[in-house]
């Protein structure tokens, strides 16, 4: 399978002090933003800060994910025929930025693959 750009996501209820800290102590670059989500350069990968508006309890129970492994690929619906192969259940989603096909790792850790074309176009259209 080929990769063309890897990334981790972050979730957060706290989105504009974790933009600003991304952004301002560790002087990330911005890659691109829009109202609900900041994407930096890290090193050869990317770190996505999004918001995450679900509020959790303190049970174990209500813990969810708050990071995402994001891997951009030329085929997202390609990329996907070996997880169906293996049975591995996947969410297909279509959005008006992208899109996206989430599923997990035999340990729980989520993954995504994402079209390459859109992302390349939001870097695109934030440095033009």
């Amino acid at each position: 399978m080929h990769i063309d750009r890897t990334g981790l996501i972050l979730y957060t209820i706290d989105y504009t002090a974790c933009v600003e800290f991304y952004s301002k102590v560790l002087q990330l670059p911005t890659l691109f933003k829009t109202d609900d989500l900041t994407c930096f350069e890290l090193g050869k990968t990317y770190l996505m800060v999004e918001k995450d508006d679900e509020k959790q309890d303190d049970t174990a129970d209500s813990k969810r994910i708050k990071t995402c492994i994001r891997i951009n690929v030329p085929d997202v619906k390609k990329a996907i025929e070996n997880l169906t192969e293996h049975s591995i259940s996947v969410d297909y989603q279509e959005h008006n930025w992208g899109i996206i096909a989430k599923f997990f790792d035999p340990d729980g850790n989520l993954i995504a693959f994402k079209d390459s074309y859109r992302f390349e176009k939001q870097i695109e259209d934030h440095t033009s």
